[in-house]
C-alpha cells in the first residue's frame, strides 16, 4: 500500500485505504465470513488518517460589495450580484434564461438539489439591473443571458477578486450564507 502511495497527498492515500478496506469487508460479508479484513490494524488506521482539511475563510459582506462594485463590465457585475445577492451557484447563473425570470424571482430549472426547479428571490435593484440589462441586449425568452462558459465566469470571478487583493474562489452556496457566496482558496 505504502509503495502504491507514494508521492500522493495524504487524502489520496486515505482514499485507498478505505477502498481497499471496503473490498476486504465486502469478501467478509459476502464470501467468507471467517477472513480477517488486513486493514482492520490501528497502526494501519493511523498511517493512513485523512489530511487536514483547508479552512476556507468566508469573505465579508463589505468585500463583497467592494469586488461586485470595482467590476465595471455589466455581464460581469450581475452575475457576481446574482451570486451573491440571490444565493446562486455560478452554474445556476449560467443557465439563466430570459423566460426564468418573473419579477423578482429567478426560477433555476434543472437544480443540483435534483428538483424540477427552483426559486431564487432578487433583490429589487439586482431584478431592475437584470431586466435592463436583458432589454437592453436584445435577448430572447429562450436564449440564455450569459452566455459563457463555467471556465469563463471562473475567471470573471477571480479578476474581480485581484481588484481588491485578494483570490476568491466560486462557491456552492445555500440560502444560509446570503451575501457570503464567494470564499478565499
Amino acid at each position: 500500500m505504502s509503495t502504491v502511495c507514494n508521492g500522493t497527498k495524504q487524502n489520496t492515500k486515505k482514499l485507498r485505504f478505505t477502498l481497499l478496506s471496503a473490498f476486504f469487508n465486502y469478501i467478509k460479508n459476502s464470501v467468507d465470513p471467517g477472513f480477517q479484513n488486513p486493514c482492520d490494524n490501528p497502526a494501519l488506521r493511523k498511517l493512513f488518517k485523512g489530511g487536514k482539511q483547508g479552512q476556507f475563510k468566508i469573505l465579508e459582506k463589505d468585500v463583497i460589495d467592494e469586488i461586485i462594485f470595482r467590476t465595471s463590465n455589466s455581464r460581469n457585475r450581475l452575475m457576481l450580484e446574482l451570486m451573491a445577492r440571490a444565493c446562486m451557484r455560478v452554474g445556476e447563473v449560467l443557465k439563466l434564461r430570459a423566460k426564468d425570470i418573473e419579477d423578482r424571482k429567478a426560477v433555476i430549472r434543472d437544480p443540483k438539489s435534483g428538483k424540477e426547479a427552483e426559486v431564487a428571490f432578487l433583490p429589487q435593484k439586482v431584478s431592475d439591473r437584470l431586466q435592463k440589462y436583458i432589454s437592453d441586449k436584445g435577448i430572447g425568452p429562450d436564449d440564455r443571458i450569459f452566455p459563457i462558459t463555467y471556465a469563463a465566469a471562473r475567471i470573471v470571478v477571480k479578476k474581480a477578486g485581484k481588484l481588491v487583493g485578494i483570490h476568491p474562489w466560486p462557491r456552492p452556496v445555500t440560502p444560509i450564507f446570503g451575501d457570503n457566496s464567494l470564499r478565499i482558496q
